[in-house]
């Protein structure tokens, strides 16, 4: 376990964690039932995490002057003037498995640029107006709420899909033999009293 007390440790910890925690959303799914769209926009698990792996490999690459060693794997910039979600969904040319797989690879390459780096690096970030100045600590807080964010969003997709919740494989921080529908049915009444 990393030493929480160093910041460095800390934040690294987190971010690898929350990576950790989005690919297990995709435990167990088929490959229909991980491109499925589950809300209006087209949101879908597997998408969640090829965006998720093309945003750390450009925040933990090209920002700090280090390039993923096979580029071609990755959403080109270019790409997404063609198509704005370009990184939101996996081709028909990509598996799970194989997204799942370049996940774990971009992970390596972003924890070895944290590794190497002091956090008060510069960094400078291409695609921010003006290129904005940045540091490997902003960067690893910035990435990691992003994850975040998006580990919410599988989190949420996976329980509709089939009621699989819970933080992380190994603590779901839910209560177990929990009675889930009279808790729903309790909400309701009470949401229904201010209808």
């Amino acid at each position: 376990m990393a030493d929480l007390g160093d910041a460095k440790a800390a934040l690294h910890h987190y971010l690898q964690a929350t990576r950790e925690d989005l690919i297990w959303k995709l435990d167990g799914l088929s490959e229909r039932e991980a491109r499925l769209p589950r809300t209006a926009t087209g949101n879908n698990l597997l998408g969640v995490l090829k965006h998720c792996l093309n945003v750390e490999a450009g925040y933990f690459g090209p920002t700090f002057g280090r390039e993923f060693p096979t580029p071609e794997e990755l959403v080109p910039m270019q790409a997404f003037e063609e198509d704005p979600q370009a990184d939101w969904y996996a081709r028909e040319d990509e598996t799970k498995d194989g997204l799942i797989d370049l996940y774990r690879r971009v992970g390596v390459f972003a924890d070895q640029t944290i590794e190497q780096l002091p956090l008060d690096a510069p960094g400078r970030v291409p695609w921010w107006p003006g290129g904005q100045a940045v540091t490997l600590q902003r960067i690893i807080v910035h990435v990691t709420c992003d994850l975040a964010r998006h580990a919410g969003h599988a989190d949420i997709m996976r329980e509709q899909h089939d009621t699989a919740i819970g933080l992380r494989r190994e603590n779901t921080n839910i209560p177990h033999d929990y009675d889930w529908p009279a808790y729903v049915t309790k909400l309701t009444k009470l949401a229904d009293r201010f209808g």
